[in-house]
């Protein structure tokens, strides 16, 4: 069977798919009985050097020499952001083209547009590599798990915050220093507000959770918070409560009601996730059926994305005529779990505290005020002013918002320095 496929973009990912199709084109045979054929590649520049050997004829600056090319049967896009691949993809599917793509902001922000495009012509929608790159995570949530009802999906799936956080917590570094560090190593980009920010793991979570739990959750559903504000003190005093921190992405249902968040947050040194390092991923879940799981892998890069995607083609090459669609777009918003933004946590609270007589007493009297009972107090050292580390039983999200606020008018405290949520031994 031969496959003829269109490539949107061949930089890093692109180069790295275009690879990994030479180098694997004899195995696809043999093992899928699948050749797959490069028609086309979209680039900016049909001039500029590549760090592949494509031939001239190959590429082109235009996208309607792929859309209008009806011996094309698959669409592979890389390019990122939401435009212009949402033009392009929606195109591509109204025409009856299979897509396969690796962009998480246009799954994330488009997937009904997407879905429905793809409905109407009979095409398929494959998305594999948009999260956790060449770990096989989409593939377990739709063909691996469906005897469970998920409880839980966390993960740490923003490889650039891992290793950075790995770099504090391991060699001290402060979060410039061991950003300057991922910089130069290629995981953060040159302007890195995404990862550090916290909105590509929210990208991420949205298509997870969708996934998990059956309905659509859209990236304004999702609180985030990112690590901007993380210091190599409150990594150290983690570490000395038995606590290591992480950008989490989490997905919950308690009691009825659905919790999504991105934000930093300390896990107990035994937990699976705890012990993931520098640039790797890592997606832990919770079903009622097969209890605790685990993924682990590269997240990010040109081969382990590469693989996802290949993956996801030779896949709609086997599918062709019989394509899924995820059936939560077709549900009923009633149905839908209702969202929880007040949910229970533990959290680790870093003050600076004037040296004053009563200063402990009055932080504690505005935490009882609103319900926020403390687990453990630890004075660091005896600096002026003193820093003061927290941590307070489980409370209300909202309810600790407000402690927190009236806490930083107290005279006694000199500033409210971080809050940090802490998450049970998994």
């Amino acid at each position: 069977m031969q496959i003829n496929v269109a490539l949107l973009g061949l930089g890093n990912i692109g180069s790295g798919v275009f690879r990994v199709l030479q180098r694997q084109q004899e195995a696809l045979l043999e093992r899928e009985n699948v050749v797959v054929q490069i028609k086309r590649v979209l680039v900016r520049d049909v001039n500029k050097p590549r760090s592949v050997q494509v031939e001239r004829s190959l590429l082109t600056d235009r996208v309607e020499d792929i859309l209008e090319d009806p011996t094309i049967d698959i669409v592979a896009e890389f390019m990122g952001g939401v435009e212009p691949a949402r033009t392009y993809l929606v195109q591509a599917l109204n025409r009856g083209m299979t897509v396969v793509t690796a962009n998480k902001a246009v799954v994330a922000c488009c997937w009904e547009e997407l879905d429905e495009a793809a409905r109407k012509s009979g095409a398929g929608l494959y998305y594999e590599a948009s999260v956790a790159g060449g770990i096989p995570v989409i593939g377990t949530f739709n063909r691996s798990l469906q005897a469970n009802k998920i409880l839980e999906v966390m993960g740490i799936v923003n490889g650039t915050t891992n290793a950075i956080l790995t770099n504090m917590s391991e060699r001290g570094w402060s979060y410039e220093a061991a950003l300057a560090d991922a910089q130069a190593k290629g995981y953060a980009e040159p302007d890195p507000s995404m990862d550090v920010g916290g909105q590509d793991a929210v990208y991420k979570l949205s298509i997870l959770a969708s996934l998990a739990f059956g309905q659509r959750i859209r990236i304004e559903d999702i609180h985030c918070e990112g690590i901007t504000t993380i210091t190599p003190e409150d990594i150290a005093f983690g570490k000395s409560l038995g606590l290591t921190l992480k950008l989490l992405a989490i997905g919950r249902v308690e009691e009825g009601r659905l919790q999504v968040r991105v934000h930093p947050t300390f896990i107990p040194d035994g937990h699976p996730i705890a012990s993931v390092r520098r640039a790797y991923n890592a997606v832990f879940l919770h079903g009622d059926a097969i209890g605790h799981a685990m993924l682990y892998g590269r997240g990010a890069g040109d081969l382990p994305t590469a693989s996802a995607i290949v993956s996801d083609i030779v896949m709609a090459a086997k599918n062709a005529g019989k394509h899924e669609h995820p059936a939560f777009l077709l549900g009923r918003e009633q149905d839908a779990l209702p969202l929880e933004k007040n949910w229970l946590t533990a959290c680790y609270v870093h003050l600076l505290v004037n040296d004053t007589p009563g200063a402990l007493a009055s932080i504690a009297g505005v935490m009882g005020k609103y319900g926020v009972s403390l687990a453990t107090v630890n004075q660091i050292s005896r600096n002026t002013p003193v820093p003061l580390v927290l941590v307070t039983h489980p409370a209300r999200e909202l309810s600790i918002q407000a402690a927190m606020a009236e806490i930083q008018e107290l005279e006694a405290v000199d500033r409210v320095v971080n809050v940090i949520r802490v998450e049970k031994e998994g």
